[in-house]
C-alpha cells in the first residue's frame, strides 16, 4: 500500500462501512484526510467508493475482522506499508448482542463482543498510539456509548464493553494530557445504524435516528 508523498494527514477509521463510522470518515474526507478505512463486510469497499472524490484525499479499504488478533495484524500492517505517519485514529469498530446473558444469548456471540469491542481497541491503541506520542501530535476518537454509564440487563455484555472503552478512554486522556496527542470520547445514545440489526435488536432503538449519526461524528471531530 505504498503511496506518493502527500500533504495530507492521514486517519484511519475502524468499523467505517456504515452508521457512525462512515460518518466520521466522510468528516475526515471533508476536513482534507487521506484515509485508511476498515471493516469485516464488503461494504467497506462500496463505502471507499462513496467517499472518494476526483481530485481528492487518498481513499484505501481494508476488510479485516478485528475480533481476530490477525486481522488487526493485518490493519496495522497496512497501516504501515503506507510509509506514513498516522495523524488521526478513529476506533469505532463494534457490536452487540441482545437478550439474556442466561438463555438466550451464545456464548461465542458474548466473547466476540469483548474480542471486537475491546480486545482490538486495546491492541490497535497499543500500537498505533505510540508512533503518535513520539511525534508529538495526533488525534484519538473513541466510540463509547451511553450505555457506558450504567448496566445493560439484556445487553449486559455490551455494556460492559463500553464501560471499559469509556474508562480506557478517559485514562489514556489522563496519561497523554502532556503529549500533544489528543483523546475523545464519543458517547452516543441510540443511533439508527445497521448495529441493531447486526445485535437482533431491530425494536430496542425508538429514538434512533441517521442523523445522530452524523451530529456524532460532526461534533466528534471538532475536538482538537
Amino acid at each position: 500500500m505504498t503511496t506518493p508523498t502527500s500533504d495530507r494527514p492521514l486517519a484511519l477509521v475502524t468499523g467505517a462501512s456504515s452508521g457512525i463510522g462512515y460518518e466520521l470518515a466522510a468528516q475526515f474526507v471533508e476536513h482534507d484526510f487521506d484515509l485508511i478505512i476498515a471493516a469485516e463486510d464488503e461494504g467497506i469497499e462500496v463505502a471507499a467508493e462513496k467517499l472518494r472524490r476526483d481530485g481528492g484525499p487518498r481513499i484505501w479499504s481494508v476488510r479485516v475482522d478485528l475480533a481476530r488478533e490477525q486481522g488487526v495484524t493485518e490493519l496495522v500492517a497496512a497501516v504501515t506499508a503506507t510509509g506514513r505517519p498516522l495523524d488521526a485514529l478513529g476506533l469505532n469498530a463494534g457490536r452487540g448482542a441482545g437478550g439474556a446473558f442466561v438463555g438466550d444469548t451464545d456464548l461465542a456471540d458474548e466473547l466476540e463482543i469483548v474480542d471486537l469491542n475491546v480486545r482490538s481497541t486495546v491492541h490497535l491503541a497499543k500500537r498505533l498510539l505510540p508512533g503518535m506520542v513520539e511525534r508529538g501530535t495526533g488525534r484519538v476518537f473513541f466510540t463509547s456509548s451511553i450505555a457506558a454509564t450504567m448496566p445493560g440487563p439484556f445487553q449486559a455484555v455490551y455494556n460492559a464493553s463500553k464501560s471499559f472503552v469509556q474508562s480506557f478512554a478517559e485514562a489514556l486522556r489522563n496519561e497523554l494530557k502532556d503529549t500533544g496527542v489528543t483523546v475523545t470520547s464519543l458517547m452516543p445514545g441510540s443511533t439508527d445504524t445497521e448495529f441493531f440489526d447486526r445485535a437482533d435488536m431491530e425494536d430496542a432503538a425508538p429514538l434512533r435516528s441517521r442523523d445522530l449519526a452524523l451530529s456524532v461524528a460532526t461534533n466528534g471531530t471538532k475536538y482538537r
